[in-house]
């Protein structure tokens, strides 16, 4: 699996420079991520698939607007209506450049995210899963195994459009997103201690007790 971090704004790029120093298959853009190839596009979506706004307009506007009734058709066949941030989808786009759009939303409705948000992980990590471990929902390819079909992915930043998500947190997030995708043998916490720890590291570096 190839990653592919695509940025318009130079902090961005600089904080994925940083935190993704030294890693193997990851390669970050300065530019649209219309312009990368890609198998799949990522979107920092809505858990109701609105794609009216933010980057997800721009995904509309190239694909089309019928893009966001199939995302949102599946939403409903699938996931009940929602889906929860934490989780991600796939549709196809239609277009041969990048043929799928691969849906992790960082926010239940569009909103600024507060600042010890840790979507921005729980998002990354969900579309990374999906490409590891999902399969397709859609008639065509239901059931095939999406790592088949997708083998190179283009993020955006995650949570920091509409958002607000600081550069250098979302790139911490999103590092350890993709650090914890790819992590085997899957260990939990040994305690509440760590555990807790370990998610206020997401957002900062000096944990305290949050009981």
């Amino acid at each position: 699996m190839k990653l592919i971090l695509t940025a318009m704004q130079p902090d961005l790029a600089d904080a994925w420079a940083k935190e993704f120093r030294g890693v193997d298959n990851v390669e970050i853009h300065r530019g649209s991520i219309f312009d990368v190839e890609a198998d799949a596009l990522v979107s920092p979506a809505n858990s109701y698939g609105f794609m009216d706004g933010g980057i997800d307009a721009h995904y509309s506007r190239v694909f089309g607007w019928d893009l966001q009734l199939r995302l949102r058709r599946v939403i409903v066949d699938h996931h009940y209506g929602e889906l929860l941030v934490g989780a991600a989808e796939i549709v196809p786009t239609g277009n041969h450049n990048h043929p799928y759009l691969i849906v992790a939303p960082t926010m239940r409705v569009p909103m600024v995210l507060d600042r010890n948000t840790v979507n921005p992980f729980l998002a990354t990590r969900a579309a990374l899963l999906l490409v590891r471990y999902g399969t397709f929902h859609i008639e065509a390819l239901s059931g095939a195994k999406v790592r088949e079909h997708v083998r190179t992915i283009a993020f955006p930043g995650m949570g920091t459009g509409v958002g607000r998500v600081p550069a250098a947190r979302c790139a911490r997030q999103m590092r350890a997103g993709f650090d914890q995708a790819r992590r085997e043998p899957i260990v939990l916490p040994s305690s509440w201690a760590e555990a807790s720890e370990e998610h206020q590291l997401l957002y900062t570096d000096r944990p305290r007790r949050l009981q």
